[in-house]
């Protein structure tokens, strides 16, 4: 999580890009199959419709992703909670306390993680 916003601050965002990017194509590639939903690509929501619907489809975008990884959790039978609420709590209102957003990465990618071994370990 340091890491992620240290590497975005000296590439000026672009580490942040590539990184959400990785993780909308991973999400496909785990979950897809077995709830039959496809998350669109992170780049074509910045780019395209990031401007066109000033700014409010990257906070979908991102509550939608959330809201998945909370559910590939709970139907992979892993203890961890995490959810779109995650993203509200910790993202959205938790910045009024500067500690919020970077409680909610780490929660972010630590749910990932645990979403991308339980694959491994079940594919592999």
């Amino acid at each position: 999580m340091v890491e992620f916003f240290v590497f975005t601050f000296l590439t000026l965002g672009i580490y942040a890009l590539v990184v959400l990017s990785k993780i909308s194509s991973e999400i496909n590639l785990v979950a897809s199959r077995r709830d039959g939903k496809h998350t669109m690509h992170f780049l074509l929501i910045y780019f395209i419709f990031s401007w066109l619907t000033l700014g409010i489809a990257p906070i979908v975008w991102i509550h939608r992703l959330c809201s998945r990884m909370g559910n590939e959790l709970v139907a992979r039978n892993i203890p961890y909670s995490f959810g779109a609420g995650s993203f509200w709590g910790w993202n959205v209102l938790g910045s009024l306390i500067f500690v919020g957003p970077f409680v909610f990465y780490h929660k972010f990618f630590k749910a990932m993680n645990y979403i991308n071994a339980d694959y491994n370990e079940k594919h592999a």
